[in-house]
């Protein structure tokens, strides 16, 4: 009996902890006041605001979220969020003041004082105020040492000032918090941050240092492109050609579509090891490949022009023309050619007929991560700072797009 006395009392205990539990869930003490969460989020306008927001209605969602901030002054969640969206429209300064007010507010609890240190911060870094975002990250940080929000966003504003060394430091920290199904991708940003502090290394003359830290790179990610590409740079300048060559070679081994960013290194170094014909055999076996490598094309033509076979060289800038009918070096190339050939109307109108038939198209480079665009490869995005996430932008030529009965792309 008294055994089911204690089960029973047990039993009430758990149900009354559970109720306890939903109303603090539920309801929160201000100022003297139970304020119902519940309801606050059903507010007509709180809900409307999320709707417009969700329809990147950005006015309309600040009018409707500024409707439900005032119905309670106290709701912080509210407020954080009508702060943030001022930021999102580019009203820094109204985000900036609304989050100010919140931190001055007393009695704020750890995980809202947290929050809106975390969004002041991102005020002030979109205002350009770096050393008040840096103050306000730190901060948070020393509220949260392991808030991985704020060493992230830390961690930009570092690499935006090229402070690899700070941002390093912070990678660090991120990596040691991650699960092991996620260090890869540490390991690859770590591998980029080595390379920029021997990029820095480098710059200064310090060549010792900067293979060092090319080194290390490779050894945390060896499919990391330009630190081989960077390796390669210091052996030349130390003289030791061979090794040179052997590290641009093994950068276009980890990265084949990369490989023209080592061309015009492999082409010198070759000529002066006196072995120039070496290059030629690269460019082959990348077109045998990827036949659809115009750069390779390109720069096979150009060694095949540079050796006086003009009309081998005019046949490989079609096919690179034909690949990529846009790039503006392939047309330079290729009247560059006909001139040797001195404008033999035959081979004229071959490559009249060749661009006429193509598709002129814009081909930047594209962030997987947030579509932001660039002219040139970037091995981080100046927008949402990911490493290594840009590809070429393509599109199939026109010929081919006939062929299988679509119209050729914009």
């Amino acid at each position: 009996m008294a055994d089911y006395g204690l089960t029973l009392a047990a039993l009430v205990a758990l149900l009354v902890g559970l109720a306890l539990g939903k109303a603090w869930e539920r309801y929160k003490l201000r100022d003297g006041r139970w304020i119902d969460r519940r309801k606050l989020r059903d507010s007509p306008h709180y809900v409307q605001g999320l709707n417009y927001l969700l329809a990147r209605q950005m006015d309309l969602a600040i009018e409707e979220i500024g409707k439900a901030a005032g119905l309670n002054q106290q709701a912080v969640e509210i407020q954080v969020l009508l702060g943030n969206l001022f930021r999102e429209k580019g009203q820094v300064s109204r985000a900036i003041q609304t989050h100010q007010q919140l931190l001055q507010r007393p009695r704020l609890t750890k995980h809202e004082q947290g929050s809106v240190l975390l969004c002041l911060g991102l005020d002030y870094s979109r205002a350009g105020f770096v050393d008040r975002a840096v103050e306000a990250f730190s901060e948070l940080l020393r509220l949260d040492p392991d808030n991985q929000y704020a060493l992230l966003n830390l961690e930009k504003l570092h690499e935006d000032q090229h402070q690899w060394s700070e941002a390093y430091a912070i990678r660090q920290r991120l990596s040691a918090l991650a699960p092991a199904d996620q260090q890869p991708r540490h390991q690859t940003i770590l591998a980029f941050l080595e390379d920029a502090l021997g990029q820095q290394a480098f710059k200064r003359g310090d060549l010792a240092e900067a293979m060092r830290r090319y080194g290390a790179s490779i050894d945390l990610d060896a499919n990391v492109v330009p630190a081989h590409l960077h390796l390669g740079d210091v052996h030349e300048a130390e003289g030791r050609l061979a090794e040179a060559a052997a590290a641009w070679e093994r950068a276009i081994g980890v990265a084949p579509e990369r490989a023209y960013l080592a061309f015009d290194r492999l082409s010198a170094v070759y000529a002066r090891l006196g072995d120039s014909g070496r290059f030629a055999t690269v460019c082959r076996r990348l077109i045998a490949e990827s036949p659809q490598d115009w750069r390779a094309h390109l720069a096979l033509a150009k060694y095949e022009s540079a050796e006086g076979r003009h009309r081998e060289s005019f046949a490989l800038l079609l096919q690179a023309l034909s690949a990529n009918p846009h790039a503006i070096t392939v047309h330079q190339a290729i009247w560059h050619t006909l001139s040797a050939l001195a404008f033999d109307p035959a081979t004229v109108d071959r490559y009249v007929e060749e661009a006429r038939q193509a598709v002129f198209y814009q081909d930047p480079h594209v962030c997987l991560r947030c579509h932001y665009r660039s002219t040139e490869l970037l091995w981080q995005c100046p927008h949402c700072h990911e490493w290594n996430a840009f590809v070429e932008e393509r599109l199939t030529p026109a010929r081919e797009s006939n062929t299988r009965g679509n119209a050729p792309g914009p």
